[in-house]
């Protein structure tokens, strides 16, 4: 589990990486998580177990999770309290986030792990959020829990309390997008929305106060990253998905201003786009995240809704 290097800015293997290294920034499997575990200077494990409308998650931790985990609530840790204007899921503040993290035991000298039990897909928003807060060493582990299981490693139950961090957050290490931001990007560039299909055509809408999408959003179901067993596609198979979006030939969003394209992800409320970010990060591309995403963009009456 080395340190990341610079991410490259498009969908072709560069100079700056090949799609292994790339992906080994983003991602780790269960058996290198357990080596690194054994090692002097063992990674610090979270574990981020949610669904919408699921609140089991620490019930879930205490049965059983990775020995040394953290359990991290979602609700509570990795959002600000929700609202109308800014979603169901806004960033956290910053001075609250660094407190959250140092009672994960988040340390800025350490790695850290990520997982959950549903692809990566809860697990993605505290890897985008450490990221984002500029800790560079985080990443996903690739099938989460059942990875972990399959291998025949042991679970270990009850609380976890760990040794204090010292990790500051310092944000501005991912790209951030506001509505505005993202209607541009909606027309200049490419914008993801991956959410179910069904939510993005307009067929329905169980959460948010109008169905629809941002008009100039590529449907991109963040179920679509995953293979059956519930690890990320290969590289092949995620270039020829996102290039099918549209995404083919496109820069990162950091480097739009020198002449390319820009790429944004939207999903509900900012939680499963985090997913969809880390399969085109391990690709190269650094697409920015709608944060607010439909759940404020569809409370606000003077922004349109396409179906």
């Amino acid at each position: 589990m080395t340190a990341p290097a610079p991410r490259g800015p498009g969908l072709g293997t560069d100079d700056r990486g090949t799609d292994a290294a790339r992906r080994s920034r983003v991602l780790v499997t269960a058996p290198a998580l357990a080596e690194a575990l054994t090692g002097d200077r063992p990674p610090v494990v979270l574990d981020v177990r949610w669904a919408l409308g699921v609140t089991d998650g620490r019930e879930q931790h205490r049965a059983g999770h990775i020995p040394g985990a953290a359990y991290v609530d979602l609700e509570s840790e990795l959002a600000a309290p929700p609202s109308a204007a800014a979603g169901r899921h806004p960033l956290p503040e910053p001075a609250d986030l660094q407190a959250a993290a140092r009672r994960w035991g988040v340390r800025a000298d350490r790695p850290v792990v990520v997982y959950d039990a549903v692809g990566g897909t809860s697990a993605a928003r505290a890897w985008w959020l450490l990221r984002w807060a500029g800790h560079d060493d985080v990443r996903i582990l690739d099938g989460g829990l059942a990875a972990w299981s399959a291998t025949g490693r042991a679970l270990d139950e009850g609380e976890v309390r760990p040794e204090p961090g010292d990790v500051v957050v310092t944000p501005g290490g991912m790209p951030v997008l506001d509505a505005d931001g993202a209607a541009d990007i909606a027309t200049s560039g490419v914008l993801l929305d991956a959410r179910a299909g069904e939510r993005y055509r307009g067929e329905v809408e169980p959460v948010d106060p109008r169905a629809g999408h941002v008009p100039g959003a590529v449907s991109a179901p963040t179920t679509g990253n995953l293979a059956p067993d519930g690890t990320f596609l290969d590289a092949a198979a995620l270039r020829d998905r996102f290039a099918g979006l549209g995404v083919a030939g496109v820069t990162a969003a950091a480097s739009a201003a020198d002449g390319g394209r820009a790429v944004g992800v939207y999903c509900g409320s900012g939680v499963t786009a985090a997913h969809e970010i880390a399969a085109l990060a391990t690709l190269g591309v650094d697409a920015a995240l709608y944060a607010g995403s439909w759940s404020q963009w569809s409370n606000d009456p003077a922004r349109p809704a396409a179906t």
